[in-house]
C-alpha cells in the first residue's frame, strides 16, 4: 500500500512535467497547520525563481494538471503559491480497509527487493562494563535492525566486541595481580597500591617510583619466567593453578572476580600510565626487547598466536571474555535485545588470523597511477586516500600496521568489511557509533573502496550525540567515571516500580515487578529514540516517566486504556471480536473520527521517513500525534454506548490505533506494551 504522500508527489510530479515541462520531484509535507489542509506543496514557488514566473500564476497552472479528485478534495492556492490538499474521506476509508486486511505488516510496504543487511553496533570491550556510553549504539542499532527487517530485508547483526590489542596485555596483567594479592594475603595489595596511585595524581615522581617497585616487585619476575622445568617460575607455582581455580569455580564466586577484576583493572590503567615511556626493557623469550607498556609486551604475546608456549595467557584471555560477555549479556536481556554468540558476536579476535593477508593485499593492490595502496612510512604501514590531511595539510595516514608489527583497530575493521562482503555477502553495512569516529569511518570506507572490496555494497556510517546529566554536560557518576549502563536501568526500573506501587497498590507483586521492568526499560529507550539521534540530549528520569508528554509510560498507558475498552466491552455483554469481524461500514462522519483515520493511515509514512534517515524520532512523533488522536475521539465520540450501527466502526478505529502503536512500540522500538497499569 503506497503511502497518501507517495500517491500525491506521484500526482504533482506529472501535473509538473504537463505544466511547465520540467522534469522535478514534487516537495510535498505535511501541513503544519490541519486548518491549511492534510498535505502541501511548494514546488510552484521553487519552480517560479527558476522559471521567473509568477509563484500563484504557476501554481493555477499545475492545478489544472492535476489529476488527483480521487486521493483529495479540490486542491486551494495559498499565501504566494502553496497548494494546499485535503484528503477525501472515501480514499482513507479505502486505506483503512486495507490497513484491516493488511494485519501483520499494517500498510508497511515490502521492498521490491529482499538484501543482507549487516547492522554493526553495540561493540564493548573486555573486561570493562557496558557504560552509558554504550546505550545509544546498543538501541539505535537494534532499531535500525527492525526497521530493515520490517522492510522484508534480511539483517545481520555483527557485535565488533573489542577483546583484541593492548586490552589483552591489561586482562592479563590484572589477573596476574589478583594472583600475585591472593598469594600475599588480605589486604589485597592492588587495592592499596591504586589508592596511592590517586592520591599521587599531582605528582609524577612519586607515581613513577611506585610503578618501578611494583614492577621489580611483581611483574620483571613473571615477564622473565624461567621455562626450566627444574626451577619453574610464578606461572607455573602460582598463575597456572589460580587460572584453573578461576574456570572451575562456582557462579557466585566468579563474580566476586568480576567486581574485583574491575578494580584491578583501574591499578593496571594506573600503573601502565606511570610506565609508559620510562623506557622499559624486557627480557622476552625473544630477547631484550624495549616496549611501551608491559600489556604490549603481553599482547605481542597473544598475537603471535602460540597457543602452546602461551597457555597461561591464552586462559586468562578466554575466562575474562567469557565473564565479560556474561555481564554484557544481561544488559542486553534487560534492553529486550536478543544475542546469539555463535553467529551475531564478531569481536576482534576473530579477524585476527586475516589480518596478515589485509595488509598484504593492500600492499600488493596498485592505485591509478600504479603505486601501490600501502606504503611503509616512519616504519609503519599506511594507506593515503586522496582527500585527508593533517593539519599541517600532509597527507593523512591510515596505519594498519605499527613499527613493532602490531594491528590497530583500522586493520580490524578492514579485515570485518571483507568477510562481510565476501561471506555474508552483505549488500549493505551499517555502522552505529558516536560522531567521534566520522573520520576514521570516512578513510575507512575510503580505503575499502580504493581495494575494490565494497563494488556492490553500500556502506553507511549513523552517528549519534550524547547523553547529558542535568547540568548539560556528558553523563557521569560524582567521581567523574562514566554511569554504569546496568546501574542506569535499574535505578529507571526501581523508580517504575516506586510510581507502580503509588498508582496500584493492589496489584500482585509479579505484575508490579513486570510492569515495573516495561516501564522502566521502555521508558530509557524510548526517551533516546525520541531525541534526534544526531543531538546530545539531557537524561531526566522524572521527565522520562512522565506520565504526561511523549514519554513511553504515556504511550503504554495510552495503549493499555484502549486495550480496556474490549474488557468493558465484555462486562456490557457486548462481543467485540464478533462485530469487528462482521464489520461492512466504517464511518467518519464525526470531525475527531476523520483526524484519527487519516492518522492511522499515515502509519506507513512515518516509518519511511524515520528509515530513510534512520531516524527513531519519527516513529515516537507519529505515535505520540496517534495517542493523541485517539483520546480527543475517545473523549468526544462514545464507542461502547454508540448506536449499535457506528459502533463497529468505532470498535476498528480503536482496534487499528492499539495495533499500530504495540506494532510501533514492539516491533520497531523494542519496547514492551502492557495490558492494564
Amino acid at each position: 500500500m503506497k503511502p497518501a504522500i507517495q500517491l500525491i508527489s506521484e500526482r504533482i510530479s506529472q501535473a509538473i512535467q504537463k505544466a511547465t515541462g520540467q522534469n522535478v520531484p514534487a516537495i510535498v509535507t505535511g501541513a503544519t497547520d490541519s486548518k491549511f489542509g492534510d498535505y502541501q506543496s511548494n514546488n510552484a514557488l521553487a519552480l517560479a525563481k527558476q522559471l521567473k514566473a509568477n509563484p500563484r500564476q504557476l501554481a493555477e497552472k499545475i492545478i489544472a494538471q492535476l489529476q488527483i479528485d480521487d486521493i483529495c478534495q479540490k486542491p486551494e492556492i495559498a499565501g504566494a503559491g502553496f497548494i494546499n490538499l485535503r484528503l477525501k474521506p472515501d480514499f482513507v476509508v479505502k486505506n483503512l480497509r486495507e490497513i484491516v486486511s493488511d494485519k501483520d505488516r499494517l500498510g508497511i510496504e515490502k521492498t521490491n527487493k529482499s538484501e543482507t543487511v549487516v547492522v554493526d553496533f553495540s561493540g564493548p570491550n573486555i573486561a570493562k562494563e557496558m557504560h552509558v556510553g554504550h546505550l545509544r549504539s546498543t538501541i539505535i542499532g537494534d532499531c535500525i535492525r527492525k526497521l530493515r527487517k520490517c522492510q522484508n530485508h534480511n539483517p545481520l547483526w555483527q557485535n565488533h566486541f573489542g577483546d583484541w590489542g593492548t586490552n589483552f596485555g591489561m586482562v592479563i596483567l590484572g589477573l596476574w595481580h589478583m594472583c600475585m594479592a591472593k598469594k600475599h594475603g588480605e589486604p589485597l595489595y592492588y587495592h592499596t597500591e591504586l589508592d596511592k596511585f590517586k592520591g599521587y595524581a599531582e605528582n609524577k615522581e612519586k607515581r613513577d617510583e611506585l610503578c618501578r617497585q611494583i614492577l621489580k616487585r611483581h611483574e620483571i619476575d613473571w615477564l622473565e619466567d624461567s621455562e626450566d622445568k627444574d626451577n619453574p617460575g610464578d606461572g607455573e607455582i602460582d598463575f597456572h593453578p589460580f587460572l584453573k581455580e578461576l574456570q572451575q569455580s562456582a557462579k557466585d564466586y566468579q563474580d566476586y572476580i568480576w567486581r574485583e577484576f574491575l578494580v584491578v583493572y583501574q591499578f593496571i590503567n594506573a600503573l601502565e600510565d606511570s610506565a609508559t615511556g620510562i623506557g622499559l626493557m624486557i627480557q622476552t623469550r625473544d630477547g631484550l626487547k624495549r616496549y611501551e607498556s608491559l600489556s604490549s609486551h603481553v599482547t605481542y604475546m597473544l598475537q603471535r598466536n602460540d597457543k602452546i608456549k602461551d597457555e597461561q595467557e591464552w586462559m586468562a584471555w578466554n575466562f575474562i571474555r567469557k565473564l565479560t560477555l556474561k555481564h554484557c549479556n544481561e544488559i542486553y536481556k534487560m534492553l529486550g535485545i536478543d544475542f546469539d554468540e555463535n553467529t551475531e558476536l564478531r569481536g576482534e579476535s576473530f579477524y585476527n588470523d586475516m589480518l596478515p593477508d589485509v595488509v598484504n593485499e593492500l600492499r600488493q593492490k596498485k592505485d591509478s597511477h600504479g603505486n601501490p595502496l600501502a606504503v611503509e612510512s616512519e616504519g609503519a604501514i599506511c594507506v593515503f586516500p586522496e582527500g585527508f590531511k593533517t593539519k599541517d595539510d600532509k597527507p593523512m595516514p591510515f596505519i594498519i600496521q605499527k613499527t613493532d608489527g602490531a594491528y590497530l583497530y583500522a586493520t580490524f575493521d578492514l579485515a570485518a568489511i571483507r568477510y562481510r562482503v565476501n561471506e555474508l555477502k552483505a549488500d549493505e553495512i551499517i555502522y552505529v557509533t558516536d560522531a567521534r569516529q566520522k573520520q576514521h569511518f570516512e578513510m575507512l570506507f575510503a580505503v575499502a573502496e580504493m581495494a575494490g572490496w565494497v563494488k556492490d555494497t553500500k556502506l553507511v556510517h549513523i552517528t549519534f550525540g550524547s547523553v547529558l546529566g542535568e547540568d548539560g554536560k556528558p553523563l557521569k557518576t560524582r567521581s567523574g567515571e562514566n554511569v554504569k549502563l546496568k546501574e542506569l536501568l535499574d535505578e529507571a526500573v526501581k523508580r517504575a516500580k516506586a510510581v507502580v506501587q503509588e498508582k496500584n497498590p493492589e496489584l500482585p507483586d509479579n505484575e508490579k515487578e513486570n510492569i515495573a521492568q516495561s516501564v522502566g526499560i521502555g521508558a530509557v529507550k524510548y526517551a533516546d529514540y525520541s531525541n534526534n539521534r544526531t543531538s546530545d540530549y539531557i537524561f531526566s528520569y522524572d521527565k522520562m516517566l512522565a506520565m504526561d508528554g511523549n514519554t513511553a509510560p504515556y504511550m503504554q498507558y495510552a495503549y493499555a486504556r484502549i486495550k480496556s475498552i474490549g474488557r468493558k466491552g465484555q462486562e456490557k455483554g457486548i462481543d467485540v471480536e464478533k462485530e469487528l469481524k462482521g464489520i461492512k461500514d466504517i464511518y467518519l462522519n464525526e470531525p475527531t473520527e476523520f483526524e484519527l483515520a487519516k492518522q492511522l493511515i499515515r502509519y506507513s509514512e512515518a516509518f519511511n521517513t524515520a528509515i530513510a534517515d534512520f531516524k527513531p524520532n519519527f516513529l515516537t512523533a507519529y505515535l505520540y500525534e496517534l495517542a493523541q488522536k485517539f483520546s480527543a475521539f475517545y473523549n468526544a465520540c462514545p464507542v461502547l454506548d454508540a448506536d449499535s450501527k457506528i459502533r463497529p466502526s468505532r470498535l476498528l478505529l480503536c482496534d487499528l490505533t492499539a495495533k499500530i502503536i504495540r506494532h510501533g512500540l514492539e516491533n520497531l522500538l523494542g519496547i514492551k506494551t502492557i495490558e492494564r497499569m
